[in-house]
């Protein structure tokens, strides 16, 4: 590409980014502000609307959301990027994937492990179909439970050695329904600063005051509470075990002795931390060798390492007792498919049988980070476990280096702004145990090729 066409090409991307800038915020901020008048019972201060904007008001095509959609458009169209997004999946996909018939070497999916796809999960899965149907129809207080709904929130419960666990159909309306559930106007929730949307949506919609602190920085969270705990009811401080963008995680001895000498609450999020960290898969609690009961709130989901798809929280009986009955998420929602709690179910444990496959999880995650950083390249933060950025430092070079290394069969997908900063824009590999040293090899090669043009 010639230098005055890169030079249309960043000009037009900075330009399209200002609008897009201006959108987000305008989303954000109404947001904020509709949570706490939800709770508030406060009218809108919104301006009254002339009657002769009420039809354009009732199109979808004029809301904040549709306009933040075609700005992602324009970019794509302007710079000439194939969309590498919404491909189509021939079967499992695993370290490997089918693809319009032709194979790539995976790395946009969660499957760790390996469990999803694995014969005996998949049986497993087969088996309650056949003894449950597809779906429990409806609410588990109105439907009643399932045994195997049961036992898998009790085998959890078991592993992280708490009281009990409660199971939800999502991952994300996990986090949202359950923070929404038990915190509200009075009350203080301090995450980090890139903690999951699920986390920052919850947050939002409970209505409580809601800052950040520095990404990990447990010092930061220390002095901030020092001076503002005095002023809130009730706290929540959310973090999670392995940070999905990043690949880091948090001293988490640090973050409990804060909780504790603040009087306040500690969630963390093992969304991507548990079947990962610890000798036998267990999580951050393991990795640290911290009891369950040092933690709060324990969150994590069926989509990555269990094989499953939704969400779980464990803890002590007070609080699973809260959610099960009082938790819109899990009140109002139909309760988790039978099939996808056996599969879950069966994934937990071929995990705790097969210490294995967390070895070599960690293995292939150690080879990726090193390979990559001998060649040059700039992983961030990540510690090298299942997660590892490559980040090039714009949204456009993503998006390009994403398709270029889909021309060479290897599937990636590209993070760029607004999920990030645009100077953080990045490539994301998830590593599975089931990945081969040399699709590693291969893989980091061709990142390296890029890299140097």
């Amino acid at each position: 590409m010639r230098l005055g066409d890169q030079l249309r090409q960043q000009l037009a991307a900075k330009a399209l980014k200002r609008q897009l800038d201006r959108v987000t915020k305008e989303m954000e901020t109404g947001a904020e502000r509709a949570a706490v008048a939800a709770h508030t019972g406060e009218a809108s201060a919104a301006q009254p609307v002339n009657p002769a904007d009420y039809a354009a008001l009732c199109r979808f095509d004029t809301l904040p959301a549709y306009q933040q959609v075609s700005i992602i458009r324009e970019v794509s169209e302007r710079l000439g990027i194939a969309s590498p997004f919404f491909r189509v999946h021939e079967g499992v996909a695993g370290a490997t994937t089918q693809i319009n018939g032709q194979s790539y070497i995976n790395f946009a999916n969660y499957n760790y492990l390996g469990l999803s796809g694995d014969a005996e999960v998949s049986a497993s899965a087969k088996a309650a179909v056949d003894q449950y149907g597809t779906s429990a129809s409806a609410s588990r207080m109105v439907a009643g439970e399932r045994p195997v709904q049961r036992e898998l929130e009790r085998a959890l419960a078991s592993v992280y050695e708490v009281d009990d666990c409660v199971a939800f159909v999502s991952g994300h309306a996990t986090n949202v329904t359950v923070i929404g559930c038990l915190f509200g106007p009075g009350d203080l929730i301090v995450h980090d600063a890139l903690a999951h949307n699920s986390i920052v949506q919850g947050a939002q919609l409970s209505g409580a005051k809601r800052l950040n602190f520095p990404h990990n920085d447990w010092a930061a969270l220390d002095a901030l509470l020092t001076r503002v705990r005095r002023d809130y009811r009730r706290v929540l401080i959310a973090v999670e075990g392995i940070y999905s963008m990043d690949g880091d995680f948090p001293e988490l001895e640090r973050f409990i002795d804060i909780k504790r000498r603040h009087g306040a609450f500690l969630m963390v999020d093992e969304a991507h931390s548990f079947g990962v960290l610890g000798a036998t898969g267990k999580g951050i609690r393991e990795h640290f060798g911290l009891a369950g009961r040092d933690v709060d709130i324990w969150m994590g989901t069926f989509s990555k390492t269990l094989a499953g798809c939704g969400g779980y929280i464990a803890g002590e009986q007070a609080l699973i007792d809260i959610l099960r009955h009082l938790a819109p998420g899990f009140l109002y929602s139909v309760g988790l498919s039978p099939v996808l709690a056996a599969t879950s179910l069966t994934a937990l444990r071929r995990m705790l049988d097969e210490p294995q496959r967390v070895a070599k999880l960690r293995e292939r995650g150690r080879q990726f980070l090193d390979a990559a950083r001998e060649a040059g390249l700039n992983t961030g933060l990540s510690a090298g476990y299942s997660v590892v950025p490559v980040i090039v430092g714009s949204s456009l070079k993503a998006a390009q280096w994403a398709n270029a290394l889909f021309e060479k069969g290897i599937n990636t997908q590209p993070i760029f702004y607004p999920a990030v900063e645009e100077k953080a824009a990045r490539l994301r590999f998830f590593i599975c145990s089931t990945h081969t040293p040399e699709q590693i090899a291969y893989t980091i090669a061709s990142v390296a090729q890029l890299a140097r043009r």
